[in-house]
């Protein structure tokens, strides 16, 4: 099944395309989702407008998220968690964590966006990447502190 991305699907394509998918993916998840619609002669003329509007669109959020990245320079989150011997958490400080704690200083971001392989299980500082763009990725600071044991 052929099929025209309307937006930018990861490990397919980008924006625009014209892909081969299988007939179950096709149907069952990007036509459902608005993230393509089908390849037929009508929509096929309809392509070289959509690249055009997605080129400025892209343009757009690239410099958008260029100005959020410079504000992400040195901004840095932490976290108290209850923590065991050999600074190993109860628990972790996953991707959602992160997003939570920017929202409080009032940056609006997609969890998934944060690019954390696996939550961090340790006492300590971190970097972690946040991909913005996709030629646009910023790096929080991220420490996570002891949390202090009443007795």
């Amino acid at each position: 099944m052929e099929v025209i991305l309307k937006e930018d699907v990861a490990k397919l394509g980008a924006r625009g395309d014209v892909v081969k998918v299988a007939v179950g993916y096709g149907r069952n998840y990007l036509l459902p989702r608005k993230l393509a619609i089908e390849a037929t002669a009508g929509n096929k003329a309809v392509i070289a407008q959509m690249k055009a509007s997605s080129v400025r669109r892209s343009a757009k959020e690239k410099t958008q998220a260029e100005e959020l990245a410079k504000q992400f320079e040195g901004l840095s989150v932490s976290f108290q968690r209850r923590s065991g011997e050999h600074d190993q958490l109860f628990g972790s400080v996953t991707s959602g964590d992160i997003a939570d704690a920017l929202e409080k200083k009032s940056f609006t971001l997609d969890r998934r966006k944060i690019q954390l392989h696996e939550p961090l299980k340790t006492v300590g500082e971190f970097t972690v990447p946040v991909k913005l763009h996709k030629d646009v990725t910023a790096h929080l600071k991220v420490v996570i502190e002891k949390e202090a044991v009443a007795e």
